[in-house]
């Protein structure tokens, strides 16, 4: 069985090092950039099946790469884990906005990093499962990563992307904060419910007109309901 291929983006040789092991140690194949440049190389050279991605690199900083790999059709699917010193909720949010599909606030145990990266990998496996989904005029395509009300295209962030594909695949149930972290972000005990609140409130600024199908549900949590009221 093929391993699954880490890229780590640390510019530390140290904790580069430690991270290499653990994941040689645990049916990974670990692959060393120290920087954005030499990790677009690796990235160039073979696709990685997930990115450990360090917030403070020298040059472009992780949030940066983080970003330009979300645009790139070839690297927007591939998971990112930031590694980042910064604990502040905003901090926590920027890197989830930026694309990264989790984050973990060193110092971390070993046995954290790989509980992560085993969840996200196992989230991010189901996604080439439904590739369109539709509730009246909108229309979610995750091959193409794209969302359409009307026929006109929208924009909107990667994690708002995985949040509004969850709902939709789950119509007409109520989720709450606590379910939503779980499915969408994954192992959501280290990260605040608020987060959710955050990427709901862009997820309906990104819909313009469809927001209101993206429904609260008062003590409750959220809920998407196919018919728009418009």
């Amino acid at each position: 069985m093929k391993k699954p291929r880490v890229l780590i983006v640390e510019d530390e040789s140290s904790i580069a090092e430690l991270l290499a092991v653990n994941l040689r140690h645990n049916g990974f194949e670990p692959i060393w950039a120290e920087d954005g440049v030499s990790a677009q190389r690796e990235i160039d050279a073979v696709l990685p099946d997930m990115i450990l991605l360090d917030w403070m690199l020298p040059g472009q900083s992780g949030l940066q790469l983080a970003r330009q790999w979300r645009r790139d059709v070839r690297t927007k699917q591939v998971p990112i884990l930031m590694l980042t010193a910064r604990g502040d909720e905003p901090d926590k949010v920027a890197g989830l906005d930026a694309g990264a599909d989790d984050y973990i606030t060193k110092p971390f145990s070993t046995q954290e990093m790989l509980a992560r990266i085993r969840a996200v990998l196992r989230r991010r496996a189901p996604e080439a499962a439904v590739e369109r989904l539709e509730a009246g005029e909108l229309v979610l395509d995750t091959a193409t990563h794209r969302v359409t009300w009307q026929g006109a295209a929208l924009k909107m962030g990667p994690t708002e992307f995985k949040l509004l594909a969850y709902l939709m695949q789950n119509a007409e149930r109520v989720h709450s904060r606590s379910q939503l972290l779980d499915k969408v972000w994954g192992d959501h005990v280290f990260i605040e419910e608020r987060t959710v609140d955050v990427h709901v409130k862009r997820l309906r600024e990104s819909l313009g007109a469809a927001a209101s199908m993206v429904e609260t549900v008062r003590g409750a949590g959220y809920r998407f309901t196919v018919q728009a009221t418009v």
